[in-house]
């Protein structure tokens, strides 16, 4: 005889469980869960709500301080002025080539060197980690950050801000821990069929780890996007210049005379930094319900084992 395993009546599960009245307690929990996350939900876009308002409202409205949550006046021009600046869009461009390389450079780097120390027969292994986490308390300074990068020869060069911020040590980290929960059944499959440790990370470890992957690329493509630091002190080209850069010497200076040709930007209006960062915020903003789902799953990595 054959034993078959019953498979339970999930409606009825879950028709007994929408049937349990909830406690005093747990009813006191919700309201107070809603109300907090709704509080923070309200603090959380405000700013933005209020970033789009003054986008689109005219000079006059924004210099009085009228503008809250809802535009007052149509205006438009700032808008043509800024996506009609070539500096603006060889930012974009800028932008994207150093976020593509350096998330995939970043990418790699975290990867390999997070699988290689979960690994427990490497040797070595207590050191390297203490090299990564020393990194984390302790750095050289921007001084001898900016020698090393000269000596190199990379400045003015996209490498000078790739290669910095190649490696995130909290990120590998983390990742590292993820890599240790793998289950090692897998990899001992793979290695009697035949595979290679390459093999074993390649067609085996990776594709079961979409969502970490998918977590850090967006840690790293964040961070990539809205960096500008690096491009102020290694870049002296402004062709090279992020398009971060573009935004920050935007508020800095509060005109830019490349904007119009008469050289004189206050007469455009003074919601031009309101529209260079809802320009500049759209790509993520694009890119992030697409990613979402592996973004959640991401976070919550460790806490459950199973």
């Amino acid at each position: 005889m054959v034993d078959t395993q019953v498979r339970p009546d999930v409606s009825s599960i879950r028709t007994s469980l929408t049937q349990i009245k909830p406690t005093r307690g747990m009813k006191a929990f919700n309201v107070i869960n809603v109300t907090l996350l709704s509080a923070l939900l309200v603090v959380t876009v405000m700013p933005f709500i209020n970033l789009i308002a003054i986008a689109f409202s005219s000079d006059n409205a924004v210099r009085m301080g009228h503008v809250t949550f809802w535009p007052v006046g149509a205006n438009l021009t700032t808008f043509h002025a800024v996506l009609t600046d070539s500096w603006f869009w060889q930012g974009y461009w800028n932008t994207l080539r150093y976020t593509v390389v350096g998330t995939t450079f970043a990418m790699i780097l975290t990867t390999t060197f997070a699988y290689a120390l979960s690994r427990k027969y490497l040797k070595g292994k207590n050191f390297f980690i203490g090299i990564a986490v020393f990194t984390m308390f302790f750095g050289g300074g921007i001084i001898p950050n900016f020698i090393l990068i000269r000596e190199l020869g990379m400045r003015n060069t996209m490498w000078a801000i790739v290669i910095p911020g190649a490696l995130s040590v909290f990120n590998m980290l983390v990742m590292k821990s993820f890599f240790e929960n793998f289950p090692t059944e897998l990899e001992e499959a793979g290695q009697i069929d035949g595979l290679s440790q390459y093999g074993v990370f390649f067609r085996i470890v990776l594709p079961l780890s979409k969502a970490i992957l998918a977590t850090m690329t967006l840690f790293y493509g964040v961070g990539a996007w809205n960096s500008w630091f690096g491009a102020f002190i290694y870049l002296d080209h402004r062709d090279m210049f992020p398009v971060m850069m573009y935004l920050r010497n935007l508020i800095v200076s509060s005109q830019d005379p490349q904007l119009v040709a008469s050289g004189d930007v206050s007469n455009i209006g003074r919601n031009i930094g309101a529209v260079a960062m809802l320009l500049t915020t759209l790509p993520i903003m694009c890119v992030y319900p697409f990613i979402q789902k592996y973004f959640v799953s991401g976070v919550m990595l460790g806490s459950v084992k199973g």
